[in-house]
Formats: C-alpha cells, structure tokens, sequence
C-alpha cells in the first residue's frame, strides 16, 4: 500500500522515521520542521495520507490543530502535553478527524505495559511491598518524567487502590504516591522499570530500548493502520492489547 507521509518534525525520529518509510516503500514526501515550512510546504501537506508528528510540547498542540483542520490523521509521539489532552482530543472529535497518540511506540513497551497492569493488580492484595518507579534517558529528554513512566505510573495507580499519585523523588512523595527516579545519561535511548519491595525480596519488572529503530517501526504501523479510521486511539486498539 502506498502511503504519503508528512512528516512534522525534523529531529532524531523524523530522521528515523524517514529512513524507514523509504525502506519500506512509503513516500514520505513533505517534511515540516518549523513556522515557516507550515506556509513553506501548505499544498504539499494538503496532500499527505498521514502526518506523523514528533515534535516538542510547546508546539504539539497547534501542529495536531492544524493538521486536524485539514482533515488528516496525525499520528503523534510527542510527549509533555497531557494536560491538553482532553482539550485537543476534543477539538479533533469536533473536526470529524483522527488522531493517534502513544507515550512510546514500541511494541514491546506496550507489551510492558499490559504485563504493568495485570502486575498492578495482583499487587494490590499485597500491600507490604513498596512500589517505586525510574525512567533513564538521553541528556536530550526535555520532559522528566518521561512521557512512558507517567504512563506506567498512571497504569499502576488505575489498578492499585493503595496509591492516589506519583511525585519525582525530589518532590518528597508522600506514603499514598509512587515515588519517581528520572535520570538523564548521554547514550541511552530509554530504559522503564517498576520495583515492588518488601523486606524478604523484591520484584522487578523492566524495558529497555536498544535504538529508537523500534520507536519508528511503530509509528510507522500505526500511520498505515489508522488512514481509513476517525476517532482517537492508542498502540491498544492497534496491538489489540
């Protein structure tokens, strides 16, 4: 199936990204990576079967905007933005657009995270051990947490009635939040863990990326499966999970 890709946002996964669609035959045909290229590019992007935005969370929201105005899916990996989620999912609803959002696009994170909630879950009749929570990424990671340990977090407060929250470990959490490590490393591309600890063991739940090759992999499966769909969906209605 031919695919032609905007691709909105220029930086180590559009780079990917790009390599990758050629290799698999896609056309990515329109690349956007700044206020100018939006004017620049209009009627090329008006062309595009799929936008796949990776961008930065002060941009995210007029680029999923605009994108949705012209009536073209946008698949986003960007993160720092969830407290405009409902916001801008709702403005894509109202356009009769589609929109697909993931924290990570790697299939074995969304595996990590089912397994994260079904562990939750039993977790939570055990109330003796302690639940803490680290992320390791680049030195180039603006947000902290990452996008990822928010969702894993979220995940294990949604099926673990012992905790209310999450804080950064400087924030001082409190006994009913997960305390969160965000370390910042040159070279590593992104590592999620979950410990749950009493005082006779521990048990450790973890992903590491090994490049961002499956990151875009990803987004790129989700691109080709989401064109003839209208609504909003994550990797659990692709990966069916």
């Amino acid at each position: 199936m031919s695919l032609k890709i905007a691709i909105i946002g220029y930086g180590k996964m559009g780079r990917e990204i790009e390599k990758l669609a050629r290799e698999a035959g896609y056309d990515p045909f329109v690349i956007v990576d700044n206020v100018d290229q939006w004017i620049e590019q209009s009627d090329k992007i008006n062309q595009a079967d799929v936008a796949i935005e990776f961008t930065a969370p002060d941009v995210v929201e007029q680029n999923i905007r605009k994108l949705a105005d012209r009536n073209i899916p946008v698949v986003t990996g960007t993160t720092g933005w969830h407290e405009k989620y409902d916001q801008i999912t709702d403005y894509v609803k109202k356009c009769n657009g589609t929109l697909f959002y993931a924290s990570n696009f790697s299939v074995g994170v969304n595996i990590f995270f089912a397994v994260n909630e079904y562990l939750a879950r039993i977790m939570k009749d055990y109330p003796r051990y302690r639940i803490q929570a680290e992320e390791t990424h680049h030195t180039r990671k603006l947000d902290a947490p990452s996008g990822t340990a928010v969702t894993m977090v979220q995940d294990i407060i949604r099926n673990n009635t012992q905790y209310n929250g999450w804080k950064l470990v400087e924030d001082h959490p409190g006994e009913d939040e997960i305390p969160v490590t965000a370390k910042r490393i040159a070279g590593v591309v992104g590592e999620h863990g979950v410990d749950y600890i009493s005082d006779i063991d521990t048990l450790t739940l973890k992903h590491s990326a090994h490049s961002r090759e499956g990151f875009a992999k990803g987004a790129l499966l989700a691109a080709r499966w989401v064109t003839d769909k209208k609504g909003i969906f994550t990797m659990k209605d692709l990966l069916n999970i």
